[in-house]
Order: structure tokens, then C-alpha cells, then sequence
């Protein structure tokens, strides 16, 4: 887009060959030099190359030929036309000026060589761009009476000798390049391509040995196509034509022959939920409590994570009630719990066992999420600092942690993450049970089969957020365990 205050023309033009069809191309509008506009504190340079459209319409919008305080100045455009399928393509001169803010090509290029250039006449008194009175109108005035065709056939003298031929000049500047240069490495005036020049078969081959199939009426390869082995079956047990097979064909009971259960070795239906036979599921794909031995639900000591609205956890409450029975987590250091997971679940909670806790300032925060066997974070929360039950009762109480969105786990060993920042009474006292002396071989880090810990935490107390992975070798020993679950 050119500046405001410097004057612009628009040419614009139509192509056609002699039946009406759009001719392809390119027209090029081409300055003597680099135009400079100090008022704009802008330098034009290189050429305008305007392609044809489908209609074989060109149009470009150029600096006037006469804008003022341009350098340099009294100079017009060379213009070169380069259409396919026209072997050589016309050049001439165009004066653009401001007055004419659009020129149309089929009124300013010539088509013979009497015809002179679009150069406007300046009049010797007139602005630049102003038309003066052209040399046939002088020669009227000075007192012609014949029409414009004598009056330039006045101006040829007769024809010279011809003279001797002079040196060949240096080579001008390459045209413009056509529309299409060559196709599939082939460059001619009229260029002819065999299917093999497209990496195609030729349409001979269809049907033909070696070549390609064809369809029949109805969409399929025609049987005469197809190898003998794809046409109909042959022959059934023996058997060729219309085919009827009875049970004795293919050596089997007739439908009337009926065996017991017991006899092809299944459980009578009748043995559903009855003793000495199988267990019959209820609505709920679950055994009834009714078919349960005693222990599974009368005995104390038997909790469930379900029995909480949870998926799994870490131990029941009960067997980690044994010293140290509850512990304070430390500001800044990261704890992974060992949580196995028996079947596949969508979990959108962790859950941690508050003993006693008074709610952070402002300046501590609390983060749980969920890790990996291989230490890859899968899930995590948002600072939980301020939503933590605040408890200092006998027994304490869960304390259920949303996660920012739920994940979708499958059955194996996962870890529970705890990381607290805080002090003082703003760590919270979690529930937790010692396995052991500190040791590598102790309860708390001894794996279970798919590597998972049961207890580990990590050797940095400066962490402020769950990191994405963890390695081995950022862990320390500790014996003590805290609780945790699923949910």
C-alpha cells in the first residue's frame, strides 16, 4: 500500500484470443530506475508484475508518471506483455499521468508500428500531464485538408539504400516466463503425455492379462476374471449340486437326543444359589450377604474402602493404630504412600486420616496427587491448605481431597502424595503406623511385585509443588507410614 500523498494510476486491460477465449499471462510495468519520494521518505524499486486472471483480466495500481518531487522526474514506464501462446509478446513505452486516474491498455498500447506510444503531448505552457495539440492537428491548423492516413503517408520519404549491418548488440534481459514452463520433465510448444508418463496403465489394459481388472454391470469383477479357487464351492462332505446335510453327515446327534447336566458335565440350573452348588449374583453382579460365610461380615475389624467411598487404600485404620499412631508431616518434603488398586477405576479424590491440625495462614499450602510405579504424577489438587478437616478429637477424621479433574487408572500399585508447607500447629498430625526399623530391607521400603513402595519420602524439604516425575535417588529412609486412599 503506497502512501497517502504520493499519486497513483490504475491500468487495468482484457486478453482474448480471435474466438473469445482468456488468454494466460502476465504484463510487467517496469520503471527506468528506483523511483525516490522525499516527502514520503520512500524509494520505490523493481518491476510490477500483474498476472491475468481466468477472464484474462490484468490490473495494477502504479505511481503517476508526473508525481510531484519525484526522482527522478520526465520519465514513462516500459511495459512488456508476455501472453501464452503469442511467441513473442509486445514492449512499449506508457506515460502514466496523475490527471487520468485510470487507463485502460486497449486505449494506450499500440497494435502496428505506425501507431506512436501513449505518450500525452506537453504543451509548452500546460502542466505536465495536460495534453497539447498533437502533430496532425499543427499541420490542420497550418492549413492540411487531407485525412490523418494521407497526412502520415506525406511523411515517408522514399525508401534508402540499404546499409551495411552493424555489430551484433549484447543480449537484452531474459522475458517473462509463460504460464506452464514443461510437465513431467517435458518442455515442447504442444506437449502429448502417455499413461506411462503419469506412472498409469493404459486403458488397453483393462481386462487384459498383465493388466487390470475390470467391473461388471453390477459392480463386481466378472467371474471370467476371477481364479477358479474363488468361484463356487466344489463340493460339501462329499457331496456336489443341491447340498441337504443331515445330523449323521457331519457326526452329530439328531435334535432329538437330550443329555442331563451331569452327563456333559455342567450344573443344573437348579443348583443356582442352592448348597453344594453355585453362587447366584444378584442385581448388582455381587454376591447376596446370604451366600457369604459368617467371617466376611460379622467380625470386627473387616472395613472396606467402600465401606468409606473409597476405591482402595493403604491398610486398614485399625492395623496402623500401633505406634507411632500419628505423626506430623515436615514443611516442605515431599511423602508417597503405596496405595494397590485390584481393579480398574475412575478416581476424582485422595484421602488422608487427620489426628489434629489448625488451619495454615495464609502463606502455607497443602498438595496431594496421585503418582506411578514408574514416579510419573498422574493427578494432583489444588492447595488444600484452607479445606483440610481442623480437628483435635479422639480418633480424627478423613479428610477427602478433590483433584483438579479425574483420572482414569488401571489395576495396579499407585502412590498417594502428601506435601505440606507450613509451621508450628499448621502442619497437620496424619495418621500413620512404623513398619519397621529404618533399613532397606524394612516393611516401609521393601516393593511389592510391581516395584511400588509401600513408604517413601523425599530427601528435599524446599519443594512448594508436586514436580511432574521423581527418580529413585530423591528419596531417603523412613520407617513411619502415613495412611492413605482411593477414592
Amino acid at each position: 500500500m503506497l502512501p497517502d500523498n504520493i499519486p497513483t494510476v490504475t491500468v487495468s486491460g482484457r486478453f482474448l484470443s480471435p474466438d473469445g477465449t482468456p488468454l494466460s499471462g502476465s504484463v510487467t510495468f517496469r520503471a527506468p530506475a528506483q523511483l525516490t519520494f522525499p516527502a514520503s521518505d520512500v524509494i520505490l524499486g523493481g518491476p510490477v508484475v500483474a498476472q491475468l486472471d481466468a477472464q484474462g483480466q490484468v490490473a495494477a495500481t502504479l505511481p503517476a508518471t508526473d508525481a510531484p518531487d519525484m526522482d527522478p522526474a520526465d520519465w514513462s514506464y516500459t511495459v512488456t506483455e508476455a501472453l501464452a501462446g503469442l511467441p513473442a509478446g509486445r514492449t512499449y513505452q506508457l506515460l502514466l499521468p496523475a490527471r487520468q486516474p485510470h487507463v485502460d491498455l486497449a486505449d494506450a498500447a499500440p497494435t502496428d508500428p505506425s501507431k506512436p506510444n501513449y505518450l500525452p503531448v506537453i504543451g509548452p505552457k500546460g502542466d505536465r500531464g495536460e495534453r497539447g495539440e498533437s502533430a496532425y492537428e499543427v499541420a490542420v491548423a497550418n492549413g492540411y485538408t487531407g485525412p490523418p492516413a494521407d497526412w502520415l503517408e506525406s511523411l515517408l520519404g522514399p525508401r534508402g539504400a540499404t546499409g551495411p549491418q552493424g555489430d551484433r548488440g549484447p543480449a537484452g534481459p531474459q522475458g517473462e516466463p509463460g504460464v506452464v514452463q514443461s510437465i513431467n520433465g517435458v518442455s515442447a510448444a504442444a506437449i502429448k503425455l502417455t499413461a506411462s508418463d503419469v506412472g498409469a496403465l493404459a486403458t488397453a489394459a483393462a481386462g487384459m492379462a498383465g493388466g487390470v481388472a475390470t467391473l461388471g454391470p453390477d459392480g463386481r469383477v466378472p467371474t471370467v476374471q476371477l481364479p477358479p479357487s474363488a468361484g463356487a464351492v466344489q463340493s460339501v462332505n462329499g457331496y456336489s449340486g443341491v447340498v441337504s446335510l443331515s445330523a449323521s453327515d457331519v457326526g452329530a446327534a439328531p435334535a432329538s437326543h437330550t443329555h442331563t447336566a451331569a452327563q456333559v458335565g455342567a450344573v443344573a440350573s437348579t443348583a443356582r444359589g442352592a448348597a453344594g452348588g453355585v453362587a447366584a449374583l444378584d442385581s448388582a453382579g455381587k454376591v447376596p450377604a446370604a451366600q457369604l460365610p459368617a467371617v466376611a461380615g460379622t467380625l470386627p475389624g473387616t472395613w472396606m474402602p467402600d465401606d468409606f467411598g473409597l476405591k482402595s487404600w493403604a491398610y486398614d485404620l485399625h492395623s496402623g493404630s500401633r505406634t507411632p499412631g500419628d505423626a506430623p508431616s515436615e514443611a516442605g518434603r515431599l511423602y508417597l504412600v503405596g496405595v494397590p488398586l485390584r481393579t480398574a477405576a475412575t478416581i476424582s479424590k485422595v484421602a488422608v486420616h487427620v489426628m489434629g491440625y489448625d488451619r495454615p495462614n495464609t502463606n502455607a499450602s497443602a498438595y496431594f496427587g496421585i503418582y506411578d510405579k514408574d514416579l510419573k504424577r498422574v493427578a494432583q489438587s489444588a492447595n488444600a491448605a484452607q479445606t483440610l478437616p481442623e480437628t483435635h478429637n479422639i480418633g480424627g477424621q478423613l479428610g477427602p481431597v478433590p483433584l483438579t479433574a479425574p483420572v482414569s487408572l488401571s489395576p495396579g500399585s499407585y502412590y498417594v502424595a502428601i506435601l505440606v508447607r507450613g509451621s508450628g500447629t499448621s502442619v497437620p498430625f496424619l495418621a500413620a503406623t512404623n513398619w519397621g526399623p529404618a533399613s532397606t530391607t524394612s516393611g516401609a521400603r521393601a516393593a511389592d511385585v510391581t516395584g511400588v513402595h509401600r513408604w517413601l519420602q523425599t530427601t528435599s524439604t524446599t519443594l512448594t509443588t508436586l514436580p511432574a516425575s521423581l527418580s529413585a535417588g530423591d528419596f531417603t529412609e523412613a520407617s513411619t507410614c502415613y495412611w492413605a486412599g482411593l477414592g
